[in-house]
């Protein structure tokens, strides 16, 4: 776990006097480390800080307070602010102007401030991205340290099936199930919906072990009833509690997502809109993610949350087949480090979406071209090879890793 917090943070993060603390002794059994996204120039920070502040002297005051600790990475202009705003924390922080603050708020996908992100100071496991939330509902920190609930814990009670209740944990047993977070009001959705249907009756007909249960964020029961009589599957009845617990706990910012989950309740892909889009036939269901994918327009969605591998090719099949053998070392290696995988990785052999990369990203017209795209830090790393070996890709993604591979700004960073 110290290797993977250090990997975050880096050797050392800092108290308000300066003093130098050692990552690894954040550390441990039973601790829970807070990555507090904030800057003194944001109002709703300004308004969380003094009631997190309040929280953690709370917590500090009882007899396990010791294992809770925070780090503030600021995302302040300059470094004599962070400092005057640091002053009012009582915690730790990492060092103004840090690099490491780029590759948190990717893996966090911080997108806005305030953000509270909570990590297990044990297993380096994300216990929740939404600390936030959890401390405006939850202020006496009575569930704390918000610990993800079980997907059976949660959907155990009624459902809807055809207007009629039924019970859940039975009509669920044994089956692979699509949580498919939906609206009436949602143009997309309504685009979707019948696409799902499609599928879901085909993979229903083929015999597949498959229910689907629409989790409503619509604004009036009369829309949802509306919406839910034209899907086949089952349904949480309007304003349930637990669809907005489901929302939590799979920390859905947009709709239509379809979240797929697996017979023991654990989570197969976040992505299941995207994967049926591709499989509309359902030939790969239940769309568990793969080390490596081809480069299509669904799967580009990717290039801008992540930094990804891309490898170049001609588009015949022999060419895509060496490529993925080329890869497959590396990419499961990436893969097998779940949600600390730094890279995803994609060959790209499609001419459209190859040429629009190639634009965006200003890069060179051969192939093949083994290629490291990090949109999100509008970077772009290249290799000069032309001869493209296991060992070489290996090489690569080892220098990137270490941080000694040489970058390019790519064409987003000009404009």
């Amino acid at each position: 776990m110290a290797r993977t917090l250090e990997n975050l943070l880096g050797d050392h993060v800092i108290r308000t006097n300066c003093e130098k603390v050692a990552v690894n002794t954040l550390c441990g059994k039973d601790r829970v480390i807070g990555i507090y996204f904030s800057a003194e120039w944001c109002p709703p920070c300004k308004g969380f800080t003094p009631k997190l502040v309040e929280f953690y002297k709370k917590v500090h005051q009882k007899e396990e307070g010791s294992k809770f600790e925070i780090v503030f990475v600021s995302w302040d202009k300059d470094d004599t602010t962070f400092t005057e705003y640091f002053k009012t924390m009582p915690w730790l922080a990492l060092p103004f102007g840090n690099e490491k603050k780029g590759k948190l708020c990717k893996k966090f996908r911080v997108q806005g401030i305030p953000k509270l992100v909570l990590i297990d100071g044990e297993t380096g496991q994300t216990i929740t991205r939404d600390g936030y939330c959890h401390l405006m509902e939850d202020e006496n920190g009575a569930e704390f340290p918000w610990r993800r609930k079980k997907f059976g814990d949660i959907i155990k009670g009624k459902l809807l099936k055809e207007g009629t209740e039924v019970d859940a944990l039975e009509e669920l047993k044994g089956k692979i199930v699509g949580l498919y977070f939906s609206a009436h009001w949602c143009p997309p959705c309504r685009v979707f919906t019948p696409e799902l249907v499609r599928t879901y009756e085909k993979l229903k007909a083929d015999g597949k072990k498959f229910e689907v249960i629409f989790v409503s964020s619509d604004r009036s029961e009369d829309s949802f009833t509306s919406f839910a009589n034209s899907m086949p599957w089952l349904a949480l009845p309007f304003g349930d509690p637990r669809s907005q617990m489901l929302k939590n706990l799979y920390e859905v910012e947009g709709i239509p997502m379809l979240v797929m989950i697996d017979e023991q309740g654990g989570v197969i892909t976040m992505d299941g809109r995207l994967a049926l889009n591709e499989d509309v036939d359902g030939q790969e269901f239940p769309w568990y993610p793969k080390p490596i994918n081809e480069l299509t327009e669904g799967g580009a969605i990717q290039l801008n949350e992540s930094a990804c591998l891309v490898l170049f090719v001609e588009p015949e099949d022999e060419e895509v087949d060496r490529a993925r053998d080329l890869l497959l070392q590396p990419a499961t290696e990436e893969y097998n480090k779940g949600e600390h995988r730094d890279l995803f990785f994609f060959i790209s052999a499609d001419d459209d979406i190859c040429d629009s990369v190639r634009h965006f990203a200003n890069l060179p017209d051969q192939t093949p071209l083994l290629t490291i795209l990090d949109f999100p830090e509008q970077k772009v790393y290249i290799s000069e090879e032309k001869n493209i070996t296991t060992e070489l890709v290996c090489s690569f993604v080892k220098d990137y890793l270490l941080g000694t591979l040489p970058a390019k700004s790519c064409r987003h960073n000009n404009h």
